[in-house]
């Protein structure tokens, strides 16, 4: 009974430790990855997209708003913002001034749950669930219509649910999105119209898909409409994930193995044996939480540079 009540006690040691670590020293331990997609056509100069997601930003986030304000040094050619940008009705100001620098360049984005309404106080265990969704109960609605007239207003592309065209660096790239399909708003828009810049005489460099929440009609979605590289945040790369093994969750039908980071949709990345048939697929980790569940665990919040070069 001695050896069982000394690793019981060694047991909750560690688990307290590794809340303490999640909550003190990960959550706000931001990382920029950088990732190569080979997706240009042949003798295509480098296109440098930055995607940030899941800000979760709240009032008095000092650290958080000038790291992301600093991204900008990375020069890209193209910002792409996967929604969930706030979770506090007084948030906006710190918001745009986070994003200041980010909207002097072209971009595109598309919402998610909490830039509609705010979150509110629920168990954390219902994230470990496969639909963590929950009614709620008188929801706090945020300027969401602001928002958007905000980034549009800039200069970046809405796509919940629309297409949309970006010129930038001498290339253009054809854009498709949904909005939140977490919140069963996605309603893909059809292709061949004229807002399908496909449908021009005028060349197309690359296909881009956005969405915030990458749950498995959308992708096929985009994979049917010829989508080269799709670009997803919600899942915060599940959260808490486990050394040696990865996310637990996604928060959305998205296999774990899939959770965050470059990869292929529905088969292997198209640079792989049997991924001829696929897309490339990045999903983001994000760079924030609920303000209910300030944790993460092996998975640090992050922002991706993608550097797309020619296959």
């Amino acid at each position: 009974m001695g050896t069982l009540s000394r690793t019981t006690g060694a047991l909750a040691l560690a688990g307290a430790g590794a809340l303490a670590w999640g909550a003190l020293v990960e959550v706000h331990w931001y990382a920029l990855r950088e990732a190569t997609v080979p997706v240009l056509a042949p003798g295509q100069a480098p296109l440098r997209v930055l995607h940030v997601s899941d800000l979760h930003l709240t009032p008095g986030q000092r650290r958080k708003v000038d790291w992301v304000r600093d991204l900008a040094t990375t020069r890209p050619h193209v910002v792409v913002n996967t929604g969930d940008n706030w979770a506090h009705l007084d948030a906006m100001p710190a918001l745009l001034e986070a994003l200041e620098p980010l909207l002097e360049v072209p971009g595109a984005f598309a919402l998610g749950s909490n830039d509609y309404v705010a979150p509110q106080p629920k168990n954390p265990a219902r994230y470990l669930q496969r639909d963590a969704r929950t009614a709620q109960v008188q929801p706090v609605a945020l300027p969401w219509r602001e928002l958007v007239r905000r980034f549009t207003s800039a200069g970046w592309v809405d796509l919940d649910n629309h297409r949309g065209v970006l010129d930038v660096d001498g290339r253009r790239i054809s854009l498709v999105g949904t909005d939140d399909a977490h919140l069963d708003r996605d309603r893909f828009p059809a292709a061949g119209g004229p807002d399908d810049v496909r449908s021009t005489d005028v060349p197309v460099d690359l296909h881009m898909g956005v969405t915030h929440a990458p749950y498995r009609r959308v992708l096929d979605a985009m994979l049917d409409d010829g989508v080269d590289l799709a670009i997803a945040g919600h899942t915060h790369g599940g959260q808490l994930g486990l050394p040696f093994w990865g996310a637990l969750v996604t928060n959305s039908d998205l296999d774990t193995r899939r959770a965050k980071g470059l990869h292929g949709w529905p088969g292997p990345r198209p640079d792989r044996p049997g991924g001829g048939d696929s897309m490339w697929l990045h999903v983001s980790a994000g760079l924030g939480t609920s303000p209910y569940a300030p944790v993460r665990f092996a998975v640090r919040p992050e922002a991706t540079l993608l550097t797309l070069v020619p296959r």
